[in-house]
This record gives C-alpha cells, sequence and structure tokens, in this order.
C-alpha cells in the first residue's frame, strides 16, 4: 500500500465532514494506517517462516500453519481498511456529481442561470443521505471483522504453543508461533481502535439526525 497515495485520495473527505469526520479520519490513517505500514506488517513477517512443529512429517507444519492461520491479520486488516474508507469515496463522488451538474448547467443556461447547489458540499437531500448511510456502512464493516478476528483467533490474543493432530502428522504435535505477545499487543492495539473508530461513527450519525 502507498501512505502517499492514500492519503491523497482521502485528502478532500475533510472538506466535506463533520469534526467527529474529521476525528475519525485522522484515527485511520495514524493509528491504523500508519501503524500498519510501519510496524504491524513487519511484526507478522515471519509468521509463517518462524511458525515450527517438534517434527519432521513432511506437510505437517504447513497443515498445522493453515489451521491455526487461515486467513493472515495482515491481509484481513487491509482488506478492512479499503471497505472502511471506501463510503468517504462515494461521498466525495456525489459532492464532484453535484459540482459537475452544475457545471452543465451554467455552460447551458449562461452566467446567470438558477443554481441547484449553491453550496454542493452542503451535507443537504441526497448527500445527506450518501453521508449518513456512509457512516452506518462505516460502523457495519468495522463490527462485521470484529466478529471475523474474535470467531478466528478467540479474546484477540494468541498462544505460545499450539497442539495439532491433523493428518498428515504421525500424532498430536507441538507448534510454536513466532513472537505470540508482541502479535497479541498489536491485535487488541488495532481492536481497541476499531472500536474506537466504530463510537466515533455512531455519535456522528447520531449528531447528524439529531441537526437535521
Amino acid at each position: 500500500m502507498n501512505w502517499g497515495w492514500f492519503k491523497d485520495l482521502l485528502g478532500p473527505v475533510n472538506d466535506y465532514s463533520t469534526a467527529f469526520g474529521r476525528i475519525w479520519l485522522s484515527l485511520v490513517f495514524v493509528f491504523r494506517l500508519l501503524v500498519y505500514l510501519v510496524a504491524a506488517e513487519k511484526v507478522w513477517g515471519d509468521e509463517q517462516k518462524d511458525f515450527e512443529c517438534n517434527t519432521k512429517q513432511p506437510g505437517c507444519t504447513n497443515v498445522c500453519y493453515d489451521h491455526f492461520f487461515p486467513i493472515s491479520h495482515i491481509r484481513l486488516w487491509v482488506l478492512q481498511l479499503i471497505l472502511v474508507t471506501c463510503p468517504s469515496l462515494l461521498v466525495i463522488m456525489h459532492v464532484a456529481y453535484r459540482k459537475a451538474k452544475e457545471e452543465r448547467l451554467r455552460e447551458i443556461q449562461g452566467v446567470n442561470y438558477r443554481r441547484i447547489y449553491p453550496n454542493p458540499g452542503k451535507k443537504r437531500g441526497g448527500l445527506w443521505w450518501t453521508y449518513l448511510l456512509s457512516l452506518i456502512f462505516k460502523a457495519g464493516v468495522d463490527l462485521v471483522f470484529l466478529y471475523i478476528f474474535f470467531c478466528l483467533y478467540r479474546n484477540y490474543t494468541l498462544p505460545r504453543v499450539v497442539k495439532c493432530e491433523l493428518p498428515p502428522c504421525p500424532n498430536v504435535v507441538d507448534c510454536f508461533i513466532a513472537r505470540p505477545t508482541e502479535k497479541s499487543i498489536f491485535t487488541v492495539f488495532m481492536v481497541v481502535t476499531t472500536c474506537v473508530c466504530v463510537v466515533l461513527n455512531l455519535i456522528e450519525a447520531t449528531y447528524l439526525i439529531g441537526k437535521r
């Protein structure tokens, strides 16, 4: 992922967000995307290479790793970040559509045309609904991924040793996860940050409805 490209893409969201939306965007950039790029990706870089089982049986280590890590934390976080930021892009596209419609009217009717959207970025009408639905969608995506993480990795933590008895393992073997404490700390950090983002989305949605 390219930090600069991502920042340029979501930067205009600030222009059309409330104060809560700006705080949410800052959290996504600093505490989720930046932490992922700087630290988390390196922490999980050795998860398969240093996953060891106390057996020489060919294929046993690979099968056990696939069982305990069906989906990588890193890939899940990337998918989560992509899905959670897409609704913000829809808001930008909606504003761009309003501006383009105003421009077409100005070209057709001249300078003294009757403006449909005096302020295209103002959250009224369809844009209000787009913005509200984007908040609900973002909160829903984060909650779904929290549930997925909980189902795959109980309590969001990783044990030091896991026991595996899947074929072709000859018997019950012990497998050792690389740096489980460090991985657990980063996982809990990302989970807490996600929960804060969900709360901010719900507060902003409540604020929009109350203001209207």
